[in-house]
């Protein structure tokens, strides 16, 4: 009985999973994402998490250079 609860369990937290998320696959060197999950835990935050604000600081300075008048 508790295996079939568990399978409910697993199927709603994927389709819930599912329509709130969007997946994003991305690929690195060897070695590269130990270095990176190393420094996310420096900063106090998950890979995903540090990822994701790394993508979002990077837009906002792509933002703000277009913003720039130039000479």
């Amino acid at each position: 009985m508790e295996d079939s609860q568990g399978k409910a369990s697993t199927r709603a937290k994927n389709k819930y999973n599912a329509k709130v998320y969007d997946n994003l696959r991305i690929v690195v060197k060897k070695g590269q994402k130990e270095i990176i999950r190393a420094h996310a835990e420096k900063q106090g935050e998950s890979l995903n998490g540090f990822v994701g604000r790394a993508i979002d600081e990077t837009m906002e300075r792509d933002d703000r250079k277009r913003e720039e008048p130039t000479e």
